[in-house]
Parts: structure tokens; C-alpha cells; sequence
């Protein structure tokens, strides 16, 4: 089922095009990741998903319903990069503040704080939490109701990295769930194996979109080839594969991705000079760069 549906979405700001026709879907239980630099048109998109500003052209729909609407706004849930609270109030009582605004039961902030690893802090003053604690807050409240479609910007800001992984194992098991997630992500490292589908926007079009076995495809970047040969097996193994450079203990060389399966026949042959090798194809760093290069 989809949730969200945009279709040739603009937006304008005087003469600048902020927003250019740009289209995509998010289902039921589907991880989407909004890429693009400061100025793509990412928090624009964002805004206008959750009714906060009004499109100039094209049409938004979140389950059926308008952007803005009471119903859609039941069923969808923000956190913002910079998640603010009041500093004297404790985890608890804030959380409870939310529930009381949204008709739900106060007794559910200790479950949702539990959930983002804050049992410990609810408690306390928020005021003496650290940013990334602060974080976890906005993402206890943006669960509250079991919300259909969760949009996040920049949502990993100031959390370590074993709160990274937890934040996404969340993620995992909301989607599992059946909910739709929107997020937007300047570490793209994170996203490779978190995320179903990446979209790039470049100066408000949309340039790129499709999983990363499809960016790859599209890009045709080469492969990334390093060897270790066995001990005074070095320069018969560079000599054996065209443009392979042989430095200190590695022999490097790229090949096209359509070659892989032949690379892998050659090294297969000359195993019994080769004490290990690795295969790297290019990662959504490289293919985020070469996209927006190419856009530009």
C-alpha cells in the first residue's frame, strides 16, 4: 500500500525554483532516503509532505488524504534535526505532555522511553541531557500513536555510534511493521544497507533514484580490485592483469563491473601466488558524488 505519493511537486520562492516537478512514492513498511547538498531542496520537500508550507504546482497525497489535513496529520510523525525542550522539565513529564496533546494514555512515556534507551534518564532534568539524548526524546514522541509515515531529517545528528546502530534497528522494526519512513542524511555510509530506495536531488530536480544495485547500474562506476600476493609473487601478479599497480605488499587495478566474473576466473588461476584479495564496488559516497557531478 503507498502512503505517500508526490507527484510533479514545485515550489517556488520568487524567481527560484526551489522545487522542480520532482515525483516519488513511499509504501507500507518502505525506506526511503532523500539525498542531496545544502540547498537541494530536501527540508522544502519535507515542509510541504507535512503541510507546513503549500506546493505552486503538482499534488501530494499521505494515504488518500491532503497535507496539513487532521487525518494526515494523525498519521504522520516529524524529527527534526535539532530536537528542542523545555531544560527543566524531566524526560518523563515531557513525554507525557506529548501523549496528553495526541489523546493518548500518559502511562505509555515510560514504554517509549524504555524504547529509545532512556529508561534511566526519564527522571531526570532535560536540561542535563546530552544532544544526543535529546534526540532520543524527539524520536520517543515522534512514535506516539503509531504513526503510518515517519519523516526525519537528519535524524542520527549528535548520537554515538552504538546509538546509530540501536536508532536504526528501530527503524528496522517500525518498517517491519508496516511503517513508511522519509528520511533525509548527510552520512550516507549509514544509509547503504538501512535504507530500500535513495532518491538525489540536485538544485531542487530530482537527478537519481532507485535502490543502490540500481545507482550502481546506472553509474557503471568501475570496481575497486586489491590482491596480496604471496611472498616475491608481486610483479607476476601485476604483469598478469592490465593497469595493476604494484606498491609495497598490494597489487591495485579497477575494472568495469561487467568484467567481474572474468577477474575473478583470472585470480582463481593464479591462486597459488595469492594470499588474499578483495573486491570493492563503489560505495553511495562515490556514486552520490558522481551523480550530483554528473547533474551539475
Amino acid at each position: 500500500m503507498t502512503i505517500l505519493t508526490l507527484s510533479k511537486l514545485t515550489k517556488r520562492y520568487g524567481d527560484a525554483c526551489v522545487l522542480d516537478e520532482v515525483s516519488l512514492t513511499v509504501s507500507a513498511g518502505e525506506r526511503v532516503a532523500l539525498l542531496g547538498h545544502n540547498g537541494a531542496g530536501k527540508s522544502t520537500l519535507m515542509k510541504l509532505v507535512l503541510g507546513l508550507i503549500h506546493a505552486d504546482g503538482g499534488t501530494i497525497e499521505l494515504a488518500g488524504h491532503a497535507p496539513g489535513s487532521a487525518v494526515a496529520r494523525a498519521l504522520t510523525a516529524y524529527l527534526p534535526e535539532n530536537a528542542a525542550f523545555h531544560p527543566a522539565i524531566t524526560g518523563r513529564e515531557q513525554l507525557r505532555y506529548y501523549l496528553r496533546l495526541r489523546g493518548q494514555p500518559v502511562k505509555q512515556a515510560d514504554e517509549l522511553l524504555e524504547k529509545v534507551g532512556l529508561a534511566d534518564a526519564a527522571g531526570r532534568r532535560i536540561g542535563t541531557y546530552s544532544k544526543g539524548m535529546r534526540q532520543r526524546v524527539g524520536l520517543a514522541q515522534a512514535l506516539i500513536g503509531g504513526p503510518r509515515l515517519m519523516v526525519l531529517d537528519e535524524p542520527t545528528s549528535g548520537l554515538d555510534p552504538v546509538s546509530r546502530r540501536e536508532f536504526y534497528t528501530l527503524l528496522d522494526e517500525l518498517a517491519a511493521s508496516g511503517t513508511a519512513i522519509l528520511l533525509s542524511s548527510h552520512a550516507l555510509s549509514e544509509l547503504e544497507a538501512r535504507t530500500d530506495r535513495m532518491v538525489i536531488l540536485s538544485k531542487g530536480k530530482q537527478v537519481a533514484q532507485g535502490t543502490l544495485a540500481d545507482l550502481r547500474a546506472d553509474a557503471a562506476l568501475p570496481l575497486s580490485v586489491s590482491i596480496t600476493p604471496k611472498a616475491g609473487q608481486g610483479e607476476r601478479i601485476a604483469e598478469a592483469f592490465s593497469g595493476a599497480i604494484q606498491s609495497e605488499d598490494r597489487v591495485t587495478f579497477t575494472c568495469p563491473p561487467a568484467d567481474k566474473l572474468a577477474v575473478l576466473e583470472r585470480i582463481a588461476a593464479q591462486r597459488d601466488q595469492i594470499a588474499d584479495f578483495d573486491v570493492h564496488a563503489a560505495t553511495l559516497d562515490d556514486l552520490y558524488s558522481h551523480i550530483s557531478k554528473r547533474a551539475a
